[in-house]
């Protein structure tokens, strides 16, 4: 018996330490690299992180928020192409192509939007970003306990990001707080991801969709 007390004590204390490591990793590397909308630098692209989307195809208020801003950020100049990424492993269900249609309806040009149609989480978004895309430096668009780890991700992951987190949705308070618990474990996935160096879900040929993008800008 006092075995297994042991045993689990000693789970628990590297389960604890596992989760407090991997969040002050996060803290460190996302440091410094977090701004409000007014005071970011520029970047060439705004990386838009996905969210979910309802049915009929209509971004779900915290998706609505993140658009929002990349939508104030290319309209002030700060960036020249958005990069909207998000889950669109079944045919009815496509995050970046209604983040696409919510931006073409608030003025922002469809040939400054390009889509990734294979964000299925922070990781791959990041990924997929440097890999696929070429991005070497964005401005990551999320909710503001979100932005952090996806900030950490991109940097370690080979992009020079800085990162602008939405706060108005704090108003719908359950989900905001579901979100910020959520962050402690999955700073855990994050680290644990870089730590194996993951490949994503999908990789694939060099598209050049940003750099059309930016060029036009």
């Amino acid at each position: 018996m006092r075995r297994l007390i042991l045993l689990g004590g000693l789970s628990t204390a590297l389960a604890v330490l596992t989760v407090a490591a991997s969040n002050l990793w996060v803290r460190q590397e996302s440091a410094g690299h977090v701004y409000s909308l007014a005071d970011v630098p520029s970047a060439p692209v705004a990386l838009v992180l996905g969210a979910q989307v309802d049915a009929p195809g209509v971004p779900s208020a915290f998706l609505a928020a993140r658009l929002e801003i990349a939508r104030q950020l290319y309209e002030a100049g700060k960036v020249k192409a958005i990069l909207v990424s998000g889950d669109h492993a079944e045919w009815n269900y496509d995050e970046p192509g209604a983040m696409q249609v919510w931006l073409v309806a608030r003025g922002v040009p469809a040939d400054r939007i390009v889509m990734d149609h294979a964000g299925f989480d922070t990781y791959d978004s990041c990924a997929r970003a440097n890999q696929i895309f070429g991005v070497r430096q964005a401005i990551v668009v999320s909710q503001s306990f979100h932005v952090p780890r996806a900030v950490a991700l991109c940097r370690a992951l080979g992009i020079e990001a800085t990162g602008v987190g939405d706060d108005t949705a704090r108003l719908y308070k359950p989900l905001w707080a579901r979100g910020q618990t959520r962050e402690w474990a999955a700073a855990v996935k994050a680290a644990w991801d870089l730590g194996i160096r993951r490949d994503p879900i999908f990789l694939g040929p060099h598209e050049i969709g940003v750099e059309t993008a930016v060029a036009n800008g």
